[in-house]
């Protein structure tokens, strides 16, 4: 049973994690106050980002900790899937936020409100500053798909900031009212593809579908190419977290020693793990009948040497 013990990179994000939850909320509470009094529907779509940022934060929090939890009698594999599943429901929360801020967006266009682009502007430079020292942190924690969803949260937050410091200038120089619902619009186009790629990737992991980055022929093809595999069967390739990949298969073998077995399944794991990062194997053997003609080979162990004629 592989045992996952919390290392200090998963401390160093769980702190990280606890300090933007706070930030976040503090932040969150600003933009409504500010969005309220300054009329502005941008800023009220930030509040609404910078909710599911916290909650994006709030979830990959508890996936950190779970993914540090041990694997038990009921949970063979451990707690991995949770970052996957926080991100998944990160990537959903995101597209319906996305369509309501475009429903709130919709309805200003028709009917204009005026706005203080003086506390637009000033809420959203301390967003940027916050966000993007967030954003920051989290980078330097760990990578896998839970935290790099919180990060995409982040950046989006960051941009789509930025961009209502843009529309505040330009209200201040022009006076049109569109601008301010128009910046929203924008907001949620982006919120909604940061979403695609998230979700995408989390739902092939939890349909156990092959990992991203990998081709099943391409492995099958490197295990064939090992002296002694005669055929393999029965391929299947998955990821329990974003990377922590799995593979089990059926190998076709000739007639050998069991010590010989061993040294050709050892050669088949090191493969595996140095060319694809794949660690946790389950590999059967069976006797297939060699054909040297075909190519098959025997594997001589030291100071024996085995032909096989057809």
């Amino acid at each position: 049973m592989h045992v996952h013990a919390k290392g200090p990179s998963d401390a160093t994000t769980s702190r990280v994690l606890r300090i933007s939850l706070v930030v976040t909320l503090a932040y969150i509470a600003l933009l409504v106050v500010a969005g309220i009094r300054a009329h502005s529907l941008a800023l009220l779509s930030e509040a609404g980002y910078n909710l599911s940022d916290f909650f994006a934060l709030l979830l990959s929090w508890g996936a950190v900790y779970l993914q540090g939890r041990s694997p038990d009698a009921r949970k063979t594999f451990g707690y991995h899937r949770a970052g996957v599943l926080a991100a998944f429901i990160n990537g959903l929360t995101l597209i319906l936020i996305s369509f309501y801020i475009w429903y709130e967006a919709f309805k200003r266009l028709l009917n204009p409100v005026d706005v203080h682009a003086g506390w637009m502007i000033w809420v959203a430079a301390a967003g940027v500053i916050m966000n993007g020292g967030i954003a920051l942190l989290l980078m330097r924690g760990r990578r896998d798909i839970n935290m790099r969803s919180a990060i995409v949260h982040e950046i989006g937050d960051t941009l789509s900031t930025a961009a209502v410091i843009v529309g505040g200038v330009a209200i201040i120089f022009t006076g049109q009212r569109w601008i301010d619902p128009a910046l929203s619009v924008g907001i949620g186009v982006m919120i909604l593809w940061s979403s695609i790629g998230i979700i995408r990737e989390s739902l092939n992991i939890l349909l156990e579908g092959i990992p991203r980055g990998m081709e099943l022929q391409g492995i099958e093809t490197t295990i064939r190419e090992i002296p002694g595999v005669n055929e393999v069967h029965d391929l299947h390739v998955w990821s329990i977290g974003s990377d922590t990949h799995s593979l089990s298969c059926h190998v076709g073998i000739a007639d050998m020693r069991a010590s010989e077995c061993e040294a050709l399944l050892r050669q088949i794991r090191e493969e595996l793990a140095s060319r694809f990062h794949i660690h946790h194997t389950t590999i059967q053997f069976e006797y297939a009948m060699c054909d040297a003609a075909a190519g098959c080979v025997i594997p001589a162990s030291p100071g024996h040497e085995h032909t096989h004629e057809h």
